[in-house]
């Protein structure tokens, strides 16, 4: 499988081509430009990029007003701060006043690795799936990153979406349809599925490379990208419980809020009940390092996805 680059970069260069098309879209940043790629887009389109230094609460209220007048705007900067001391603004002047900003969360979950905790975001699922009138994406790769860019300037609602910073692997086969709320199957297990693995954002090849190791040893796996977090797709997710054995999910996130409290929730409701693991990050002080070192350590890895598999089971 082709690895491809990372999902920022992607973004970089989609929004380079998204804002030469069109003179309304632009973009408000916070002491990103580099972290962001957003250089690129600086030097070719200076007049549609705001900088407003390291102060996210301005930014969002910036780029709510604009959004307001009918520009396209993304407001960008790290995840782990846009999406804690702005979350006011996220809900007031973004959601809840339905100004269909693009909040983009860059160097998300564990991306900064070694700077530790307070880089981290591993709440932003949680801290905005409660909030009405805003859909939450991480895309799995650039054909993911490029759909959801494309979506998000011809969506009249406030989006938010999740980038991280390692190359991503080339997932999806030539010609797949992107919608915003509508998962993508990778891998289909068939009538006879003994687990699935449903995914979001750069945890989604983990779990494909998982799928295909349990697969020499001839457990039938399906890979679900469930790239929008919310709204969730919940004929996907109840169509992969009622024909698999054991359902997994895998995040970049706490393993509270985030996409496998959002399965579970709607499993419950629904009143389907199988054997299920909710794989992210628990609660507890997180190891520092690189996000591949944090990964291993919590059993986000192909090997560990697997060995999860098989004890689910039994």
């Amino acid at each position: 499988m082709e690895l491809g680059l990372p999902n920022l970069e992607e973004f970089g260069r989609t929004l380079v081509r998204l804002g030469q098309a069109d003179r309304d879209v632009l973009v408000v940043t916070s002491d990103s430009r580099g972290s962001a790629k957003l250089v690129q887009f600086g030097k070719t389109l200076p007049e549609q990029i705001v900088e407003v230094g390291i102060a996210e609460q301005n930014l969002v209220g910036i780029s709510a007003g604009l959004a307001s007048t009918g520009k396209k705007v993304f407001a960008v900067s790290p995840a782990c701060f846009l999406t804690t001391r702005a979350l006011e603004q996220i809900k007031n002047d973004v959601a809840y006043s339905d100004n269909p900003v693009k909040v983009i969360g860059i160097s998300a979950g564990v991306s900064y690795g070694s700077l530790g905790s307070t880089h981290h975001s591993l709440h932003d699922f949680a801290a905005l799936r409660c909030i009405n009138n805003i859909d939450i994406v991480a895309p799995a790769d650039n054909f993911e990153t490029r759909a959801v860019l494309q979506a998000a300037v011809e969506s009249p609602r406030p989006i938010y979406i999740r980038f991280g910073k390692q190359p991503m692997h080339n997932l999806h086969a030539a010609g797949t349809k992107f919608e915003v709320g509508k998962a993508i199957t990778l891998m289909e297990g068939g009538e006879a599925t003994d687990v699935t693995y449903i995914a979001t954002g750069e945890a989604v090849p983990v779990a494909f490379f998982a799928a295909q190791q349990l697969a020499k040893e001839g457990v039938a796996c399906r890979v679900i990208s469930m790239h929008t977090v919310k709204p969730l797709d919940k004929e996907a997710l109840f169509h992969a419980a009622t024909h698999s054995r054991a359902l997994i999910t895998v995040e970049e996130h706490s393993i509270y809020g985030g996409l496998g409290g959002a399965c579970a929730e709607a499993l419950m409701e629904a009143g389907i009940s199988l054997p299920f693991k909710i794989v992210g990050f628990p609660d507890e002080y997180t190891v520092t390092g690189s996000q591949r070192d944090i990964f291993r350590h919590y059993g986000i890895t192909p090997e560990g996805l697997a060995k999860t598999a098989r004890k689910l089971l039994g």
